[in-house]
């Protein structure tokens, strides 16, 4: 229960910085232009705090470094909305990616500490909470502006919701790491397997976020919606992607997370080939929507599960694959960017296909080396 309502706070950060740059830009008479600097940098502070992170997890007690992790968030967030100075904001989003990665790493190791082999629902339902939190953050700053025509207390209530937080994960006892015995010649199919799951988790990672970046201006652009339609249609995304892990929940107690992993990527590809192939059909672009949404929700707790049952997971192992998210959440909106308006709208389902492709190839030969590593 803390991990779940630990990461409904990291969501709702992440949830919050989109909604809320009209009021930054406000706050600090800084243009839009200057203001969108806050996604690379929060993304840098998030790259960062997973590779410190993943070394503090082997070294000291779990609880305390995510205790520290949620004060530090608290402290931001009560922070960010009174600060007038466009170059003090950096700074604290840069913390903001420092301290939800220090969560999010966290939440994944010790979940699979405790769990084992076991953790695959628990994992799905762990990423669930952070969908949640990322989609009620913009109904917060919503409320906030409607009730004081200001965005301060948006942020506030997630420095509400870390404060709680801090002290329950101070009243808990950290998980102990039990370290499963290698084999000496199973150690470099191990890095092999580390290698491969971290690009796994780049390519669909980076697909989810960037279609949910990308779907309003791609429907915008193809007159498939007009411009509160296509923010419906954003909101279909993320509502089906959240609807799709609480259900994931219930299929992961009974099949396997390679089976899992195999049919998400299925759904995605068909989903993603019924928008190339009629990219003039709204209605095509709303079952697309859903359909994509629905499949591509349980994969990354997924890869997560299967990194579980096939290695053993330590801190500084859990830092690469959280570095994949990261290194995915910057370069495929980056790159969907850099054709988009030359090549067309389309571009945007066409490199989500060739990720998505992609990650089936590695999936594959995964699965095989999974299987060589249990026959040796």
């Amino acid at each position: 229960m803390a991990y779940y309502a630990s990461y409904i706070a990291i969501g709702f950060a992440t949830g919050i910085i989109g909604p809320t740059l009209p009021g930054l830009s406000e706050h600090t008479g800084t243009p839009l232009s200057e203001i969108s600097f806050l996604f690379p940098t929060y993304s840098i502070g998030y790259l960062l705090g997973s590779f410190l992170s993943g070394h503090l997890f082997d070294r000291v007690k779990g609880h305390p470094v995510i205790l520290a992790a949620l004060f530090l968030l608290m402290v931001v967030m009560v922070l960010i909305p009174l600060t007038p100075m466009i170059l003090v904001i950096m700074g604290l989003f840069f913390i903001t990616g420092l301290a939800t990665a220090g969560v999010d790493v966290g939440g994944n190791t010790l979940l699979v500490w405790i769990h084992g082999n076991r953790v695959g629902p628990f994992m799905v339902g762990l990423h669930f909470f952070f969908g949640l939190g990322a989609l009620i953050a913009p109904l917060v700053v919503g409320l906030s502006i409607k009730a004081s025509g200001d965005i301060i207390w948006a942020y506030w209530i997630l420095a509400c919701i870390c404060c709680p937080l801090s002290i329950l994960f101070l009243r808990l006892k950290s998980p102990e790491h039990t370290t499963r015995t290698v084999e000496e010649g199973s150690k470099g199919k191990n890095q092999l397997m580390v290698l491969l799951i971290s690009v796994f988790i780049f390519l669909h990672v980076g697909a989810e976020l960037s279609y949910g970046g990308w779907i309003y201006s791609y429907a915008v652009n193809l007159n498939l919606a007009s411009e509160t339609t296509a923010a419906y249609l954003t909101s279909l995304y993320w509502g089906s992607l959240t609807l799709g892990r609480l259900i994931s929940v219930l299929i992961a107690l009974r099949m396997k997370t390679s089976n899992i992993l195999l049919v998400d990527l299925a759904g995605c590809i068909f989903a993603v080939i019924l928008l190339l192939a009629f990219p003039k059909s709204s209605h095509i672009a709303w079952i697309g929507t859903i359909i994509l949404g629905f499949s591509i929700a349980a994969l990354l707790p997924s890869s997560l599960t299967f990194a579980g049952e096939n290695m053993d997971i330590t801190g500084r192992v859990m830092r690469w694959f959280i570095i994949g998210i990261g290194v995915g959440n910057m370069f495929f909106p980056w790159l969907i960017g850099q054709f988009f308006e030359t090549k067309g709208p389309s571009v945007m389902p066409l490199i989500n296909l060739v990720a998505i492709i992609l990650a089936l190839g590695l999936l594959i030969n995964m699965l095989v080396l999974s299987r060589v590593k249990k026959e040796f």
